[in-house]
């Protein structure tokens, strides 16, 4: 009987393990964000959206990833494919805040640290990478790097814009005296220097043609 009761224990120790590697991996993924400097958000995201937060709820798709519906009011995308007005709408991976389960269990599969937050009625301006194409699932490029808000009149993403003009080179013609003080000054950024900045780059392809690196 104590032969059979161990080895029972063994798989479903094996079991723990995985399912502690699954909710962990995420969690330390993003612990260990990689600096993502301007050039880098803009090449990395499919759409670059600037706009009002309309609504942050949570929940569990049809095969039980969680995840947090984010729909903002798009007032521009610098790359001209989401029409102004319209709502623009993405899943990320986890939760607003732990739940109780209907069986009283509690699920604690909160988006990870590293994640962007987002807040109802708060002003945005989100450079988002592509859906995750197994799971539909959505962020902003450099997670919270990616994500700026408005606070005091000024853009700053979670980490106080730290490294975003790092290692940029932009053709100095192409710039007013305002941006190119921008790129030398570390901290939140005047929301219209750098959304023209950044349109300007997007529509010009200043990446493509070298002006900007």
């Amino acid at each position: 009987m104590l032969g059979k009761v161990q080895r029972c224990r063994k798989p479903l120790a094996a079991l723990l393990a995985t399912l502690v590697v699954a909710l962990v991996a995420p969690v330390a993924s993003a612990m260990k964000l990689k600096t993502q400097n301007l050039t880098q958000l803009i090449t990395s995201s499919e759409a670059i959206v600037s706009g009002t937060v309309k609504s942050v709820s949570d929940g569990i798709d049809a095969v039980g990833i969680p995840y947090t519906e984010v729909t903002l009011q798009v007032g521009s995308d610098a790359r001209g494919q989401i029409e102004e007005g319209s709502e623009y709408t993405f899943r990320q991976f986890g939760l607003l805040r732990p739940r109780t389960m209907a069986n009283g269990h509690q699920l604690l599969a909160v988006s990870p640290e590293g994640f962007p937050r987002w807040n109802e009625g708060e002003f945005v301006v989100a450079f988002m990478h592509e859906k995750a194409g197994r799971t539909g699932l959505q962020t902003t490029a450099g997670m919270a790097q990616g994500k700026f808000s408005v606070i005091n009149g000024k853009l700053t993403n979670q980490f106080n814009n730290a490294g975003l003009f790092d290692n940029v080179e932009i053709n100095q013609q192409l710039l007013s005296p305002e941006q190119q003080n921008m790129l030398t000054s570390p901290g939140a950024v005047d929301v219209v220097q750098f959304m023209d900045l950044v349109g300007r780059a997007v529509a010009e392809d200043w990446i493509g043609k070298g002006a900007m690196k």
